[in-house]
């Protein structure tokens, strides 16, 4: 019996001599631009001025937050300890992102060190997504509307809407978009009609949304129209006839020689013939022929 009892004693005298931390929350997460707390508690230590400080890990490289007293780092100017160790973020950036790691040193103590490790996440509000929606889109034919921000943290979910009324992923599952041939993704912001009805016309517009809150784009109004095929023929028909007619045209005007061009050149010049008792004598004054009479006697 004495001797359990020594035990007893001897475990409590050694946790007394030990530094030991706890943590009310080892996963928090606040939003950006909000305060949070990382709590780091000293639940048992003998000596009387421990030496705290808190490290940032961040892809896998740490850095001081808190040394020597003092707030350091990114976080300076931004942060605070409360008593005895809990470091208290007052502004929290998506930089802030990263796992926390708050260690104690107590030199008298038989456990002279402990450590908590704590992972923060801060939560990014999305951007305005940007959207892309067609305007006119005749019917039987596809479609595509995308949805995409690249801002919000965690990464953001979409949701479609036309006339201001959600689009469910599954079409059968909602009688007003029962007969729609469309699949829409959630993840990538996409939705895709294979073949747009004229009930597919109206405003469309985008959420996108994440743990942090959500944001829309404008509306913007997407037509079907019916395609007229009896005038797309004829339109066709008449331009071809147009076409036949200009070559046609082209081809009698060659024929009759009016694309032929004839020119006349000096080289191209005959000396007229010789009439019947006409002589032809070039003088020095005249530069050219004339004419003198012979008789035959």
């Amino acid at each position: 019996m004495n001797f359990t009892v020594d035990l007893f004693d001897l475990a409590c005298y050694i946790s007394t001599l030990a530094v030991i931390l706890k943590t009310t929350n080892p996963k928090p997460w606040v939003n950006e631009f909000e305060s949070i707390e990382l709590s780091c508690m000293i639940e048992s230590i003998s000596t009387t001025n421990p030496r705290i400080e808190w490290k940032k890990i961040k892809m896998g490289e740490p850095s001081y937050v808190y040394f020597d007293k003092e707030i350091a780092g990114d976080l300076e100017k931004r942060a605070k300890i409360r008593e005895p160790a809990t470091l208290v973020i007052l502004n929290a950036t998506r930089a802030d992102t990263a796992d926390y790691r708050c260690e104690v040193t107590a030199p008298n103590d038989q456990k002279s060190f402990d450590e908590i490790l704590i992972s923060l996440t801060v939560r990014v509000k999305p951007i305005v997504p940007r959207c892309s929606i067609p305007k006119s889109v005749p019917v039987g034919k596809p479609a595509e509307l995308h949805c995409l921000e690249d801002e919000g943290y965690p990464k953001s979910h979409y949701q479609w809407f036309r006339n201001k009324e959600e689009i469910p992923e599954d079409p059968k599952g909602s009688p007003k978009f029962f007969n729609s041939t469309y699949t829409l993704n959630g993840e990538m912001g996409t939705l895709k009609f294979s073949a747009v009805r004229k009930e597919d016309a109206g405003e469309y517009y985008c959420r996108a949304r994440n743990e942090a809150g959500f944001s829309e784009c404008g509306p913007q109004m997407m037509e079907v129209y019916d395609m007229n095929i009896a005038g797309i023929i004829l339109g066709v028909v008449v331009v071809v006839t147009v076409l036949l007619c200009i070559t046609v045209g082209i081809f009698c005007a060659y024929k009759r020689g009016y694309f032929t061009s004839q020119k006349q050149t000096g080289n191209n010049y005959k000396t007229p013939a010789k009439g019947d008792g006409v002589d032809y004598v070039r003088t020095e004054d005249e530069g050219d022929f004339r004419h003198k009479s012979s008789f035959v006697i």
